[in-house]
């Protein structure tokens, strides 16, 4: 089995990581992730992550793929921002071309990465990330310190 820290920039082989049932991991700062930086507030945003390979029922390979941490959001209700808890776990199919990503997408419910070249484990990272976070960030009622209208 493989294990690796990996780092910004570094690529890997989805499905040397998966037959081996390795695992890559690391942590990102997610505002260094363009598509999610425009949407965090300031403050911390450290992000743990892990790609597992492994299998799914059918014996296809496949990347578990675990995020964990926090990030600033602004509340949509009362404008100040607060920390948002980050807690995935997602498992996506392995497609080596157009082809098998197309009927591996029509034969299963489960996501499909096209991983015929190497692939760059942030860009899964911050996909995972874009699809945790909440359309319409807001405080738990609770906790949101606008006023309430009573009536």
């Amino acid at each position: 089995m493989i294990t690796r820290r990996a780092h910004s920039g570094s690529r890997l082989d989805a499905f040397q990581l998966a037959r081996e049932r390795g695992v890559a991991e690391g942590t990102v700062d997610a505002h260094e992730l363009p598509r999610v930086d425009d949407v965090l507030g300031d403050g911390p945003a450290q992000i743990e992550w892990r790609i597992e390979g492994t299998t799914d029922s059918a014996g296809r390979l496949a990347l578990a793929i675990d995020i964990q941490g926090a990030v600033p959001l602004t509340c949509q209700r009362c404008l100040e921002d607060f920390e948002y808890p980050i807690d995935q776990r997602t498992s996506v199919l392995l497609a080596r071309d157009e082809r098998e990503l197309a009927a591996l997408d029509g034969d299963s419910d489960a996501e499909v990465v096209l991983a015929g070249t190497p692939v760059e484990p942030l860009a899964l990272v911050e996909d995972e990330l874009v699809l945790a976070l909440p359309f319409a960030p807001r405080h738990p009622e609770d906790a949101c310190s606008m006023k309430q209208d009573p009536s």
